[in-house]
């Protein structure tokens, strides 16, 4: 159903929804694990996704790796962050992107990443200049769930949250939206795709792949 309220502004995830950051990072941890004769459930991993401090990957590694902890993360940052910066946006996310100002709305982004992480990865995938607003961890005392981080897009934007949808990958993303009083649609990739989203959140199964007009009208806007 359609809202009455005009939509006018689309707010981002980052990590996982404009660039698939997660998928690498849980690669890599993975194998850091099998180093080490462990599993790293995918459903554990999923707790973090989208927030900050919900699940401490550390925990279930060896006493030894612990011990040796600021070495080890030090190698694995670098793994995940040459790897990431070989990967390519999402698919179809682009044209998403270059898409919302062209149709008269606005676009802002609100991560739980601090602000140089992202502005990096925008910086290399040429984003930046598509953005109004970023709203980061470095702005707010909470992060997703809480809805302080679309809000405070929101509000850096003019607009009442409901005139804003926002565009999630995950549950922790997705309830901090809902929560802020934001409209949402899902994203999933491969780390989030089992998350256990409410069926009444609109969700796109294939990814961007149908552009701007095919997340307007599976959102509802």
């Amino acid at each position: 159903m359609t809202s009455p309220v005009p939509l006018r502004a689309l707010i981002f995830d980052f990590d996982g929804t404009i660039l698939d950051t997660e998928t690498r990072e849980f690669w890599h941890w993975q194998e850091l694990y099998r180093t080490h004769g462990r599993e790293l459930a995918l459903s554990d991993w999923q707790r973090g996704v989208g927030t900050w401090d919900a699940f401490d990957p550390w925990a279930g590694l060896p006493d030894h790796v612990r011990a040796d902890r600021e070495q080890v993360r030090a190698g694995l940052h670098k793994r995940i962050v040459a790897d990431i910066a070989e990967q390519d946006l999402r698919p179809g996310v682009r044209a998403v992107l270059e898409g919302v100002r062209a149709a008269g709305l606005r676009l802002a982004l609100a991560t739980s990443s601090d602000r140089a992480w992202v502005t990096r990865w925008m910086e290399q995938h040429r984003l930046l200049d598509l953005f109004e607003v970023l709203a980061t961890r470095d702005d707010v005392r909470r992060v997703k769930p809480d809805p302080e981080l679309y809000a405070l897009a929101a509000e850096r934007l003019g607009l009442r949250a409901e005139e804003c949808l926002a565009v999630e990958d995950s549950f922790n993303g997705a309830t901090a939206a809902v929560a802020a009083g934001c409209r949402v649609i899902v994203v999933p990739n491969d780390v989030t795709r089992t998350q256990p989203f409410p069926p009444e959140w609109p969700r796109l199964e294939d990814g961007f792949a149908g552009g701007l007009e095919e997340l307007l009208r599976v959102a509802g806007g």
